[in-house]
């Protein structure tokens, strides 16, 4: 297990450095560079920059060295704690995420607790009740949530939470407690708020993580030692809990690598539609103005959550499954 660990580890960071790389290389795909859109934006206004002022702001934001120099000074400064200077914001990136990165913290998390705490029990009560009023009718909701827009499904929420509860439209706090410090009263207007969200972008991924449930543990049931099982007796919840449950939930677990990165970026476009104070809206605006340190920033912390997502997934599996060996010999 040991070298098991070890071998990820190594194989984690170089998966990192080459993501890195890429994610580096895409940001400098178009043309020009964060001083070329600033300087465009002036000109339609009608403002005329100076030669001097351009060669300045170049050197400044350290836009003059080569793509290589660039590319270390970021990575250095990643391996060092140090996000880097958001050009939009004249703000080191740690200072303009601020608040907003843990915000899309609590609201992730929050969001893939829902998602296990409602596909669990759901995916389990449609597989053992195959074909019953119960398995019809959550299906055909499970598959209502995958058709429904995050986008409509936001708006709609938004307007029964303001007309049931009266909560205000938009954010993840009532407008009072936006750039105050962190108090009671705030945490629960965050947790009145948060509620919205959460349902949005989970809904997607609870149905889809129900029908791969059910599917899997209809396939065990179906299986010769649970008819076998039952022949000897033993009791159905037993039954169900012994063996087929626990093979039905290596898919179920090996979701985590892949859904920490798809509820970040679902994420974003219900962040833009709600007016979310969380890193997605702020995300889209650097890469359209090739603030560079700030989108690869956002974009390697999705990367470093695949990776280590994948990772907890891996030992889960090991734990889950016994005929799963981490690093061991057949």
């Amino acid at each position: 297990m040991i070298n098991y660990l070890i071998n990820r580890l190594i194989t984690m960071a170089a998966t990192l450095a080459v993501i890195s790389v890429l994610v580096f290389v895409i940001i400098q795909l178009p043309p020009g560079d964060y001083l070329s859109t600033y300087i465009a934006e002036l000109e339609a206004q009608g403002e005329s920059v100076a030669d001097e002022k351009i060669a300045f702001l170049r050197e400044q934001y350290g836009l003059d060295k080569s793509l290589v120099e660039q590319y270390f000074v970021w990575v250095t400064g990643l391996l060092h704690g140090d996000l880097g200077y958001s050009f939009e914001y004249e703000k080191p990136v740690s200072e303009v995420v601020g608040d907003r990165m843990f915000l899309s913290i609590v609201l992730n998390f929050a969001t893939i607790l829902f998602i296990y705490i409602v596909a669990f029990p759901i995916g389990v009560y449609t597989a053992v009740n195959q074909y019953s009023a119960g398995d019809y009718t959550l299906s055909f909701l499970g598959l209502l949530g995958l058709a429904t827009p995050n986008f409509l499904l936001a708006l709609i929420l938004l307007y029964l939470a303001n007309v049931w509860f009266g909560t205000s439209i938009g954010g993840l706090m009532d407008p009072e407690f936006i750039d105050k410090p962190w108090s009671i009263a705030k945490a629960l207007s965050v947790l009145e708020h948060l509620w919205i969200p959460v349902f949005v972008i989970g809904t997607a991924g609870t149905a889809g993580m129900i029908r791969r449930l059910r599917a899997n543990l209809l396939d065990e049931l179906q299986k010769q030692y649970v008819v076998t099982g039952r022949a000897k007796g033993l009791p159905e919840g037993r039954l169900l809990r012994k063996y087929p449950l626990r093979m039905a939930l290596n898919p179920f677990v090996a979701d985590i690598g892949s859904l920490l990165p798809e509820v970040v970026s679902g994420s974003v476009i219900v962040s833009a539609v709600m007016s979310l104070p969380t890193t997605g809206p702020m995300l889209l605006s650097s890469l359209q103005s090739q603030d560079m340190f700030l989108a690869g920033s956002f974009l390697m912390f999705l990367a470093v959550l695949t990776v280590v997502g994948m990772l907890i997934s891996d030992i889960l599996l090991g734990i889950l499954d016994p005929r799963i060996r981490l690093g061991g010999k057949r």
